[in-house]
C-alpha cells in the first residue's frame, strides 16, 4: 500500500509539472532605476554645509576623537564621511575671506551670479573686480568638481543647484541670470 501511495503521488507530481516552458520576450527587458532624488538630497546637504562655512554660520566638520564613546559604536566612521575634502575646505575658506568684496561687487552691479554658479563681469567691472571674479570662480570650480566626483555626477549637475543657492543668497540689487519660462531662455535681471 505504501508503494501505491508513493507511486500515485509521483504520478500526480509528474503530470502536474510535465510541461514548463519559458519564452524570451521579443524586446529586451528594461529596468529604470532612478536615484536622482537621493543624489540631489546629498548634493543639497553638501552645498548647504559649504555655503554655511563661506557665510560664517557653521564651523568645519571634524572627525570624532578616537577616545570618544561613540567612536567604538561605529559613529566615527559614519561621521567621517561628512568631513570635507581638504581642497574643498581650502576653497571654502578662501571664499569666506573674499566674501565681503564679492557682496560689494554684486550690490554695485559690477558682477552677477550666472546660471552656472559662477560670477560674471557686468557693467563697470574693473581689473580689481576681474581679479576677484577669477579667484572666486577658481575656488567655486574646485568645489563643483569635488562634489561631482563625490556624488558620481557631472559638474553641470552640481552647478545648477549651486547656482540656485548662490542666487538666493545674493544681496538685493545683484544681477542674476534666471530662466524665463515665457521666452524659454536665460535672462539677466536685478534681484
Amino acid at each position: 500500500m505504501k508503494r501505491f501511495v508513493v507511486f500515485a503521488a509521483a504520478a500526480v507530481f509528474a503530470i502536474g509539472c510535465a510541461r514548463v516552458s519559458f519564452q524570451a520576450p521579443e524586446e529586451p527587458i528594461k529596468l529604470d532605476i532612478s536615484m536622482r532624488l537621493d543624489v540631489y538630497q546629498h548634493v543639497e546637504k553638501d552645498i548647504n554645509s559649504i555655503e554655511d562655512i563661506v557665510s560664517g554660520s557653521e564651523n568645519i566638520a571634524k572627525p570624532l576623537d578616537k577616545h570618544s564613546f561613540l567612536y567604538y559604536f561605529g559613529a566615527g566612521a559614519a561621521y567621517a564621511q561628512d568631513v570635507l575634502d581638504p581642497a574643498v575646505e581650502q576653497a571654502a575658506l578662501s571664499r569666506k575671506v573674499r566674501r565681503e568684496q564679492v557682496v560689494s561687487l554684486l550690490q554695485a552691479g559690477k558682477v552677477g551670479e550666472n546660471k552656472l554658479g559662477l560670477l560674471e563681469a557686468r557693467n563697470g567691472a574693473d581689473s580689481v573686480a576681474n581679479q576677484i571674479i577669477s579667484s572666486e570662480n577658481s575656488d567655486r570650480m574646485v568645489i563643483y568638481k569635488a562634489l561631482a566626483v563625490k556624488n558620481n555626477i557631472n559638474v553641470e549637475e552640481i552647478q545648477k543647484p549651486y547656482a540656485s543657492r548662490l542666487q538666493k543668497d545674493a544681496p538685493q540689487g545683484a544681477p542674476v541670470e534666471v530662466f524665463n519660462s515665457s521666452t524659454g531662455i536665460y535672462q539677466w535681471q536685478t534681484k
